[in-house]
């Protein structure tokens, strides 16, 4: 009896250490396929001086961007009597990047060099396999124009005791200053355009503004509101120390009473005190439509996509590798792109603010396009003490102010990143997972509100969006925590969603692609895989977190609700052809094929009838 006994305890204890260690290794994978922002492996304040008179950078051409071009590339000459294969290239802006003082934040190393990280850097042997021999290289380097000139130094002795051996000349766009990557955002209002953008003119320099009219007709000006934010704006460090650079001006014009889907082109300007102006290139968009409007109206989907290097620059450790092929295949597809909705972990800049200027240079050629809209994602908002739901260092204490500042969302309070948007048939209620959304809360007010308000006679798509995964995913650190989904999230957000008859939820945050059957408590309401006719009877809950960012597992267990799982980097895309039919594409990065679907067909009647919790338990009729 007691070696039974002491079998049965071993077995139990040996099940308790199994997944005791499934927690660890979710929890260690949760934070690698969150990644590690390249530049924090950098300790460049511990660099120390070891400059050799034999070794030289050399950068060319010196003055970039002669034709307007905001992008160029630079050849970056090097060589070293001394080549080890921990040498590295560091990017540099400013291009005087000593400093005689760190901030106070920063613990002083003696001597206190460097306080700034690169904004990009690479292996010197990266493109030259000889370096080690003849201590000879070179790379080529993409650069975007981020107001002000850039320097390249060659370091030697890795990343974590780095030693600065070379600096390079000066290198420069023409005018560091100009207005550059427009990002368009639908207003508070369906016919409004809003169009952010960033300079280095304040307004003791310059005055902002929109030249925009109906394609070939006539142009009028709308002026812009600027805003910035300095060091002590941001919650700690990185963003507070060796991660600052001077984020320039943020500018927000308001393009109003614009005609339904008719064609606009704009310019973004600023005129100088002496009279003289400052332009962008063109550009143009589509006018939205009026919710309701009956017409083709297509929407693209995904969160956690990041930002990558096209010269393979801060890629060692595969941070964000799907993220240039998402890019790639938006802007392919763009002339079939109404509107774009980012849920979350925007860019992974956590902290290291240059990055947050090269993300919007990725995306110029969609967000200057089409309404680019934003969800608060972990990696922008949360920090200790600021008011997150959640205690982490996951912004790198940019604590939200980064988002919040350099783009534009129709929330009354960008400091609370929750709002609702209407696009034609859509209504969508867009929730910040980072803030509390417990049923009582000010959020979970506004959540409710924007479901119970919408007319699905005229706008019958209702969408929720949020980034963390708030209904249900079969990520693994999810499924070993037990939740398959945020903890307390279903409890209290899926009478809501069944209340008011949500179609779709869509979320982040777990690096991979997931969708269940339209589900209530557990259960799928409804067998059907491909084609929903009448009726849906729950809420359809899809992950797309596969945009860009290294790529998270599934458990293992099978779960009934859980129809189709990818293990790759995608998007989602809706389409909507009428009240009555919408189609849901998920779509590969790689080359953009659609690799899962389905169809929802009904009318108006179907959303009108009661399911389980849908409607009061009794009527006057009753």
């Amino acid at each position: 009896m007691h070696f039974l006994f002491g079998m049965f305890v071993g077995i139990r204890g040996l099940r308790m250490i199994m997944w005791t260690i499934l927690l660890v290794l979710a929890i260690l994978h949760r934070a690698s396929s969150h990644g590690i922002q390249p530049l924090s492996r950098i300790a460049i304040h511990k660099a120390t001086l070891a400059l050799d008179n034999l070794a030289y950078v050399k950068a060319s051409p010196t003055v970039l961007g002669l034709n307007g071009q905001n992008t160029e590339w630079v050849t970056v000459e090097y060589s070293s009597p001394n080549p080890s294969m921990d040498d590295w290239i560091g990017v540099f802006s400013p291009a005087n990047f000593s400093a005689s003082t760190c901030p106070a934040e920063n613990p002083r190393v003696y001597p206190p060099l460097l306080c700034s990280a690169p904004i990009k850097f690479q292996y010197a042997n990266y493109t030259s396999p000889d370096y080690k021999v003849n201590g000879k290289g070179s790379l080529k380097l993409q650069l975007i124009n981020q107001r002000s000139d850039f320097s390249f130094a060659l370091f030697s002795n890795g990343f974590l005791n780095p030693k600065l051996v070379a600096v390079s000349n000066t290198v420069s766009f023409a005018n560091p200053n100009a207005p550059v990557y427009p990002c368009l955002a639908q207003g508070k209002q369906w016919d409004e355009m809003t169009v952010t953008w960033t300079s280095g003119y304040g307004i003791d320099e310059a005055e902002p503004f929109v030249q925009w009219g109906p394609k070939g007709g006539h142009q009028q000006h709308s002026p812009a509101v600027t805003l910035t934010f300095d060091r002590s704006s941001v919650c700690g460090a990185p963003a507070r120390t060796i991660g600052w650079r001077d984020p320039g001006f943020i500018h927000t014009s308001f393009l109003k009473e614009l005609w339904l889907n008719r064609v606009y082109t704009y310019k973004l300007g600023h005129r100088l005190f002496n009279s003289t102006y400052v332009w962008s290139q063109e550009y143009q968009f589509r006018a939205s439509p009026f919710p309701g409007q009956n017409s083709l109206q297509r929407v693209v989907i995904f969160g956690d996509m990041g930002k990558d290097e096209a010269d393979g620059s801060n890629e060692y450790n595969n941070f964000q590798r799907g993220s240039l092929n998402a890019t790639k295949q938006l802007i392919k597809d763009l002339k079939n792109i109404d509107i774009v909705f980012r849920i979350g972990d925007i860019c992974y800049a956590n902290g290291y603010i240059s990055q947050w200027d090269q993300f919007t240079a990725q995306i110029e050629p969609i967000a200057s396009a089409v309404p680019y809209m934003l969800a608060s994602g972990n990696h922008e908002r949360d920090w200790p003490g600021t008011g997150s739901f959640y205690e982490n260092n996951d912004s790198g204490g940019e604590c939200g102010v980064l988002a919040e500042t350099m783009f534009f969302v129709p929330a009354e309070n960008r400091a609370k990143y929750w709002y609702s948007t209407d696009y034609g048939m859509f209504r969508f209620c867009i929730a910040d997972s980072e803030h509390d959304w417990r049923e009582g809360t000010e959020q979970y007010k506004f959540i409710e509100h924007c479901l119970a308000s919408v007319d699905r006679q005229k706008q019958p798509w209702l969408v929720f969006l949020a980034h963390r995964v708030l209904g249900y995913s079969s990520d693994l650190s999810y499924a070993v925590e037990g939740s398959f989904g945020e903890p307390m999230a279903k409890e209290n957000l899926q009478k809501l969603w069944q209340k008011y008859k949500v179609d779709i939820a869509i979320y982040g945050h777990a690096h991979n692609y997931e969708r269940t059957c339209p589900i209530y408590e557990n259960q799928c309401t409804d067998n059907e895989k491909r084609y929903y006719k009448g009726t849906l009877k729950g809420t359809i809950h899809v992950v797309a977190g596969g945009a860009g960012a290294s790529l998270s597992p599934f458990t293992t267990l099978k779960t009934k609700w859980s129809l189709f799982r990818d293990y790759d980097y995608g998007f989602i895309k809706l389409t909507a052809f009428d009240h009555s039919n919408l189609l849901f594409e998920y779509k590969k990065s790689s080359d953009g094929k659609v690799y899962d679907s389905f169809r929802i067909s009904r009318d108006y009647r179907d959303i009108l009838a009661c399911t389980v919790d849908s409607c009061p338990l009794t009527t006057l009729a009753s």
